[in-house]
């Protein structure tokens, strides 16, 4: 009877070892403490977006990304030491060094144009907080659309062949008319028409997506419009998968209506390679993933990585895609600095369309705002 007591007494007294393990001392100066937003106090969208840092989650992960971007926006040439041996002489200059910014490459996907984050992305591009930007088709034509005629909110379980009957696409819980890219190839065939008579037959004339998305904000007279805003404030529209969308659809109709007109795929990459090389600083925002995601982050490769990255989108690593990859795996080739090296990245794993928002409004709106 002792020994089974004994027996249950060592069973006990082992369990509770292993249940109970000693905790390390850890040290508060250097920790954070998990504390979520005091509603019992007044909270501003400031304190509230404040309070994230220490909730914990992707909360927290948005948090880093708001002080990355902060970084972003207040680095100037002025804050490194200066090399007479190798600076241009015009970066000698302490107002020249004072004003030098961190070049700010802003990449989306098509969706994201669709739904109202074209409204934060267009306030971007209006006050030049972007250096350049990278985009798919629908990045492109989108824009243009929208200033023809409204997208309306749906319902992600709305059934497809009911809305094809009547002429609805469907982009999420999204609703674009069909009519809305008849009025689209309306008002864009007569310029592809105009850029062909201007192309003529020489070599040198050929378009590039760059210059024809540039064009496009030149022809649109609408200041919702993100390619307005980018043609206005010469800021490079990029997108490499041009023909991806309605915009391939409506190439491709000139092309027999009116054949001969070249699209120069790279002129625009060495334009794009050379804006990164030439980048003193340089800071990624890649909102999604696929050829926008990957393009900016390939030209980052020619300077030895980026110096910043934020990434936001939903996607998973697990199948190897670039479009979910985390920011380690573009150290791995180069395409952001390591810590070593003074690399600074986050991945925020989140729907763009609530995590941007918050994070435009803490970092480009709060700073206009204090500005004024």
């Amino acid at each position: 009877m002792a020994s089974t007591a004994s027996s249950s007494l060592e069973v006990q007294s082992s369990a509770q070892a292993a249940v109970f393990v000693p905790s390390q001392p850890i040290n508060p100066a250097e920790s954070v403490q998990v504390r979520g937003p005091d509603f019992n106090a007044p909270q501003t969208l400031d304190s509230l977006l404040a309070s994230f840092s220490s909730v914990g989650f992707q909360a927290t992960e948005l948090g880093k990304a708001i002080e990355l971007v902060r970084e972003m926006q207040s680095w100037r040439l002025a804050h490194e030491p200066v090399q007479p041996e190798t600076e241009p002489d015009e970066h000698l200059d302490p107002v020249t060094r004072s004003n030098y910014k961190c070049r700010i490459f802003l990449g989306y996907t098509s969706n994201l144009i669709s739904s109202g984050l074209r409204d934060v992305i267009r306030y971007l591009v209006q006050h030049k907080h972007v250096s350049a930007i990278v985009t798919t088709a629908g990045g492109v034509e989108e824009d243009i659309i929208k200033c023809l005629g409204p997208t309306y909110l749906g319902n992600f379980a709305a059934p497809g062949a009911d809305l094809r009957k009547r002429g609805l696409n469907r982009i999420g819980n999204l609703i674009v008319p069909n009519d809305n890219y008849c009025k689209f190839e309306d008002w864009l065939m007569p310029i592809l028409d105009k850029m062909r008579d201007e192309q003529g037959d020489h070599v040198d004339n050929v378009w590039t997506p760059s210059a024809i998305c540039r064009r496009l904000g030149q022809e649109i007279d609408d200041e919702s419009s993100v390619l307005y805003w980018a043609a206005k404030n010469a800021i490079p529209v990029f997108c490499p998968a041009l023909t991806d969308g309605s915009l391939g659809d409506m190439l491709y109709f000139h092309s027999y209506k009116n054949p001969g007109l070249v699209v120069d795929l790279v002129k625009d990459i060495r334009k794009l390679n050379d804006l990164s090389v030439k980048a003193r600083k340089a800071g990624i925002i890649i909102l999604g993933g696929g050829v926008c995601k990957h393009q900016i982050a390939n030209a980052m490769l020619f300077r030895n990585g980026a110096d910043y990255a934020v990434f936001i989108n939903t996607g998973q690593e697990f199948d190897g895609s670039d479009s979910g990859a985390r920011p380690d795996e573009a150290v791995s080739w180069g395409k952001i600095k390591s810590a070593e090296r003074g690399g600074k990245c986050i991945k925020v794993s989140c729907d763009a369309s609530i995590a941007f928002p918050l994070l435009v409004a803490a970092t480009f709106a709060n700073a206009q705002s204090n500005a004024k």
